[in-house]
């Protein structure tokens, strides 16, 4: 029964991995420029981002295998629980961790590095003419990630010989039992839900073709009348109106693409799959609202879990700065703590929770990068954008990426669901024993079963009660570095306060749709040839559905005809030859 149960365990885990390949690669791909699409690159973006989720995605395995050795209804041992099973389960979730940890850092501190340099060195012309080789592109990315290694190890070795822990002499305290056993991106998750709910932008597709087409008539009527002014003169056209027929023809061009885009967005000249699509995705447009509405009671319910915890550590942490705020006990009730406790009593509901929960804290990381970009100080590096996101830019974004979702490590275990990362469901029969090795059952006396904790006086609770490994290594650092579990636990407040202020923020401020952008990314496509047939998808209103625009009017140019409102390319470019 015990070998189905733990291989019931690991079968989960294997199933989330692959759903986190399938996740990673599909981000990936979202975001990647296509004409600079690069094998190597892909693929390490993609083993890393697998291996973070993989790192985080092992604590409720970790959870559920200590848990699987107790009987929580009695407060005891299973009979197939002796200490010497619980250890080698114990030494083979150490051994994956380890491995985890090791392969992230190897990750992250040479392969990254190393890929990044050997792309950044690729000169096309030199290449071509036989001057690089791929060797000496080779020894060129190597030399950079020696240096970039180096100049990493002394960061670490200067927090490591960082004072551990000061000596607690006269201090009544037993710690003990924690010997023996930085932060993610807040915005992110405050614009993701709001996000879902207010991304619809004012324009949809039939009014952006309407308008577009009254705009792209009174263009080329301005320009008929330039022509018809300056026919005949012998000159020809003079400077001003040379410059203004040239501004009106790059317009014009602009106009033809938003044509085009919107001609695209309301599936027109496409098959009827694509017509489907996008009908669907108009209609389902309420649904995502609900998603978003959902999701922003759920990053609430993180908020508040985080800060009453946050404040139980500060008013009742049994050692304060001697040990990085180390908690005994919850001593206020935390919902989203109580939720995963009740439901790690039936596996794998918790894990599905905790599944969900760190692909929202993932998605939230990246929609934060996205939105702040990768910048040193106030200097913009690199943009992260749907589809115009750079190979350098992807590596530089998945090493953030890396050290945010191992912070989730800290903040999962130490703050959004304390008691559950430390001990699960786990309890104890908190009965008088005759001797420490006594495990008292609580079958007949259920009043007497409590939760494990740390602090718990009775022997029996240490002979009953496994802290998960997780738990363990994170209150080793604590105890051991102090002060790097004080920066960590006060950087949970900093998250608190900007999650906040973005939140509220994103509430008042309203979307807007940036043309300019628009308009630079299809000529981007255009001229590369790779103008989308899908296009963009504007608005969420009535009219996608129906397909059919409102009526404007403008206050300048001239009224319509069924000449300007046709807007053909080819009239566009016939123009364009002339001048």
């Amino acid at each position: 029964m015990a070998l189905i149960q733990t291989s019931l365990i690991w079968v989960a885990y294997a199933v989330a991995l692959v759903l986190c390949a399938a996740i990673a690669s599909v981000t990936i791909y979202i975001y990647q420029t296509p004409r600079e699409r690069a094998a190597s690159v892909t693929t390490v973006c993609i083993f890393t981002m697998t291996a973070l989720l993989a790192t985080v995605l092992l604590m409720p395995v970790d959870i559920a295998l200590v848990s699987s050795t107790s009987l929580s209804s009695q407060g005891r041992k299973k009979d197939w629980a002796t200490p010497e099973k619980v250890e080698d389960m114990l030494y083979t979730l150490r051994v994956v961790y380890y491995t985890l940890y090791s392969l992230d850092a190897v990750l992250c501190l040479l392969v990254i590095p190393f890929s990044y340099f050997y792309y950044e060195d690729y000169d096309e012309v030199a290449t071509e003419q036989g001057n690089q080789t791929i060797g000496s592109r080779i020894w060129g990315a190597l030399k950079y990630t020696v240096v970039f290694l180096l100049i990493c190890i002394i960061l670490f070795l200067i927090g490591f010989f960082v004072p551990a822990a000061r000596s607690m002499k006269g201090n009544p305290l037993d710690l003990d039992y924690f010997k023996h056993l930085l932060s993610d991106n807040p915005s992110g998750l405050a614009l993701l839900p709001v996000a879902m709910i207010r991304s619809a932008p004012s324009v949809s597709a039939p009014d952006l073709a309407a308008d577009t087409a009254s705009q792209l008539q009174q263009n080329r009527e301005r320009q008929r009348q330039l022509e018809m002014r300056n026919e005949g003169r012998p000159g020809g056209l003079d400077s001003r109106d040379r410059r203004e027929l040239e501004a009106l023809t790059r317009e014009e061009r602009t106009l033809i693409r938003r044509e085009r885009l919107a001609a695209e967005a309301t599936g027109e000249g496409q098959s009827w799959l694509v017509k489907t699509w996008n009908k669907l995705g108009a209609i389902f447009r309420p649904v995502k609202l609900l998603g978003g509405l959902l999701l922003v009671v759920l990053s609430l319910l993180i908020f508040v879990s985080m800060l009453i915890t946050g404040i139980d550590k500060a008013k009742n942490s049994i050692c304060k700065t001697n040990c990085g705020y180390v908690l005994g006990h919850i001593n206020i009730f935390q919902p989203l703590n109580w939720i995963f406790v009740k439901t790690a009593k039936v596996f794998p509901i918790d894990y599905v929770l905790f599944l969900f929960l760190t692909l929202l804290l993932f998605s939230s990381s990246i929609i934060g990068i996205a939105t702040i970009g990768i910048r040193f100080l106030w200097v913009t590096l690199f943009t992260i954008r749907k589809g115009h996101t750079s190979p350098q830019a992807l590596l530089t974004a998945t090493v953030l990426l890396t050290l945010i979702v191992l912070a989730l490590n800290y903040s999962i275990a130490m703050l959004v669901a304390p008691q559950y990362a430390t001990f699960g469901p786990q309890t104890y029969c908190d009965m008088p024993v005759n001797d420490e090795t006594t495990q008292p059952s609580c079958k007949e006396h259920p009043d007497a079963i409590k939760p494990c904790s740390e602090l718990a006086s009775n022997p029996a609770a240490h002979n009953v009660c496994t802290p998960s490994v997780v738990s363990t290594f994170i209150n080793r650092i604590n105890v051991d570095f102090p002060f790097f579990g004080v920066v960590d636990f006060w950087a949970q407040f900093a998250f608190l306060g900007i999650y906040l202020i973005v939140f509220v923020t994103t509430l008042v401020r309203a979307p807007r749709v940036d043309m300019g952008q628009v308009d630079a990314d299809l000529e981007e496509r255009e001229e590369e040839g790779l103008l989308a047939s899908t296009g963009r998808r504007f608005g969420a209103t009535w009219n996608d559905i129906v397909g059919r625009g409102k009526d404007r009017q403008r206050d300048y140019g001239t009224g319509g005809g069924d000449e300007g409102a046709v807007g053909r390319e080819e009239d566009g470019v016939g123009r364009d030859s002339n001048w």
